[in-house]
């Protein structure tokens, strides 16, 4: 069943959705994902990783038993993988009993200073998940997305980019700026003040709205 299913995907004659609902039938059929993903064919790899990263939103209770297994994906060589690994990990977080996040937080967060754009806003945008799940690292949180405003430049991370990661750490001190303490809500505040003055409409319209509601 295991490599007729690779198999079906590698030829695409079964789709994503497909795939996503036989693994809903059978949980038990999801070490195939997990196989899958170390695939040598791009089309597997990133199929199962997608399906994998669907199911950890709305089963997250059956794919925690693999959460090692998610962790060690954060140093795939494909980013793609890496991406995927973020999201299924702050989607884990809710149910994460044995604290494997709280262990690996340094890691995770050590991605704000990677050169590529998509890696950074990945981390910004999967913190709010994480945040909810686990009020008590909030302000470790903060700390971390705090410093997006002064991430590195890089060819694959311009200062157009630091706008739009900026945005996004606006969205995600919205989902939780009321678990704050007093001070954190203050750093945060001069943080989106400063976005006032950005080039990036968004940006500055994002900021605007944050203050309006939060100020």
């Amino acid at each position: 069943m295991k490599n007729e299913l690779l198999m079906q995907v590698a030829n695409k004659t079964v789709t994503k959705e497909e795939l996503r609902q036989k693994i809903e039938q059978d949980f038990g059929l999801l070490p195939v994902l997990l196989t899958g993903v170390n695939s040598s064919k791009a089309t597997v790899r990133y199929g199962c990783a997608k399906v994998l990263m669907d199911l950890s939103e709305k089963y997250p209770e059956q794919l925690y038993q693999y959460m090692d297994v998610f962790i060690d994906l954060l140093d795939s060589k494909y980013r793609i993988l890496t991406w995927n690994a973020m999201a299924i990990i702050a989607n884990l977080a809710r149910v994460d009993v044995d604290q494997k996040l709280d262990a690996i937080f340094e890691k995770y967060y050590s991605f704000l200073n990677n050169e590529y754009m998509v890696t950074v806003a990945n981390v910004v945008g999967n913190s709010g998940k994480i945040a909810l799940a686990k009020p008590y690292l909030v302000t470790r949180i903060t700390v971390e997305l705090l410093k997006v405003e002064h991430v590195s430049v890089t060819p694959h991370l311009t200062e157009e980019c630091k706008n739009v990661i900026a945005e996004d750490a606006i969205k995600t001190f919205n989902v939780f700026f009321n678990k704050l303490e007093k001070i954190e809500k203050k750093k945060v505040l001069a943080f989106v003040g400063r976005q006032l003055n950005s080039c990036r409409r968004a940006l500055r319209e994002k900021a605007a709205d944050f203050l309006e509601k939060w100020s």
